[in-house]
């Protein structure tokens, strides 16, 4: 089958490789020179499936309100626009209890399924990136411990290798860690990891390439046709390039794309940050990934640098940065790794529009117009849940059952 892709993040190329596996005749669409040029561009890096869980839980609201007034808030509100808050009106909606535990048994499930896939696909093409193995979430006092019990809990319920650590145990794992910094307990996660989502797009690219995909940059798309769904056309042009099949896969820019087809989803763009810099000195920089919990920044080992990440900020743009925003993300790297990173030139400075449904889980399948199907709004979790949601989304088109449960991953869950 003839099937166009639009999109080429992460989720995109992996949606092209997987449906060319499947033996499909697959032209990727993308509006930037490369792969990868929006959130897959420079986010966290972090594999950790045990911690893919929505942001709309119980109890969340009331954090953001208290996060809202810190300095080093790890939630950051701008002055919203109406379709924010009508997003906002659904999450609180989301945060139910009942809603939460349904939406992060899907996420996880898929997170699990999309760990395997992405291991699978690297060993079967040989793709060699930067990664390092096992994560740890730093906890600084007791009362971050005592918060963290029903992440723990759920980790023991699913069988997720875990341990939780003392501070020395934590510094027998991590000697950079800075010893003066208040260290209570940590939590080391040994199967997860994290790894270069960008140098891994691009190289899955050439080897989807090697596979007969073809990949069109700097190609905008208009928005797609009622009446011709999956003929696409050029901006700027007047050629009619037809497939069998569309793949939306382009973040915030599918929105416009699925207007006129009556395909409204109610999804935003929630911006994080990170800085990637050089290391210093190899004594004294992480040797895999880390989570502050107390800030919720991740700081990630990748190759010979160090990307420190976090930050959720829902309201203004990816153009215009938040200084506080940023000055959070170099305290907890000088907290913990305080001469780990040449900070001083050569910074990578990201920020990026992560485009997030209200309730948490990405939208995978079909979008109830014939022959235009949807792989969406994977939020801050598009590196950990691509492979998985791609290889879903190729057997759904192939007209193959999944190899997962994917039930409440459909657009249905947005009608209910």
């Amino acid at each position: 089958m003839k099937v166009a892709v639009i999109g080429a993040g992460i989720v995109g190329v992996s949606t092209a490789y997987e449906l060319t596996r499947q033996g499909h005749t697959v032209t990727v669409f993308e509006r930037h020179g490369s792969v990868g040029e929006e959130t897959s561009f420079a986010n966290a890096g972090v594999v950790a499936p045990g911690y893919v869980t929505p942001w709309a839980a119980p109890g969340m609201p009331l954090k953001v309100l208290r996060h809202l007034l810190g300095r080093h808030a790890p939630v950051r509100l701008g002055w919203p626009s109406g379709a924010e808050l009508s997003w906002m009106a659904s999450w609180l909606k989301a945060c139910r209890s009942i809603t939460y535990f349904s939406n992060r048994e899907r996420m996880q499930r898929l997170a699990f399924y999309s760990r395997e896939q992405l291991h699978a696909t690297a060993a079967r093409e040989r793709i060699e990136f930067d990664r390092s193995q096992g994560y740890m979430v730093l906890l600084r006092t007791a009362k971050d411990l005592a918060l963290a019990q029903n992440n723990l809990q759920f980790l023991r319920d699913a069988g997720v290798a875990h341990k939780l650590l003392d501070a020395e145990q934590a510094l027998a794992l991590e000697p950079a860690l800075n010893p003066e910094t208040a260290l209570h307990a940590a939590i080391h996660l040994p199967q997860d990891e994290v790894g270069n989502c960008r140098q891994y797009a691009l190289l899955l690219k050439q080897k989807a390439e090697d596979m007969g995909v073809r990949f069109a940059f700097n190609t905008k798309l208009l928005p797609l046709s009622r009446s011709h769904p999956t003929e696409l056309q050029v901006k700027g042009t007047d050629a009619v390039l037809a497939f069998e099949a569309v793949v939306v896969c382009a973040g915030m820019g599918s929105l416009p794309l699925l207007r006129p087809l009556g395909v409204h989803l109610p999804m935003v763009a929630v911006h994080g940050y990170s800085v990637t810099a050089a290391i210093r000195n190899p004594l004294d920089a992480p040797r895999s990934g880390l989570m502050d919990e107390r800030y919720k920044v991740s700081i990630s080992r990748l190759g010979q640098r160090i990307r420190v990440a976090g930050s959720a900020e829902l309201g203004g743009s990816a153009q215009k940065h938040n200084p506080a925003a940023l000055e959070t993300l170099y305290k907890v790297l000088s907290d913990w790794f305080p001469g780990g990173a040449k900070i001083s030139d050569n910074l990578q400075i990201w920020k990026g529009a992560r485009p997030m449904l209200p309730d948490g889980p990405p939208i995978l399948g079909a979008s109830g117009v014939p022959g235009v199907w949807l792989n969406l709004g994977h939020g801050s979790s598009g590196w950990a849940l691509a492979s998985g949601s791609a290889k879903v989304l190729s057997d759904l088109v192939s007209d193959r059952p999944p190899e997962i449960d994917i039930s409440g991953l459909g657009l249905d869950r947005l009608r209910a």
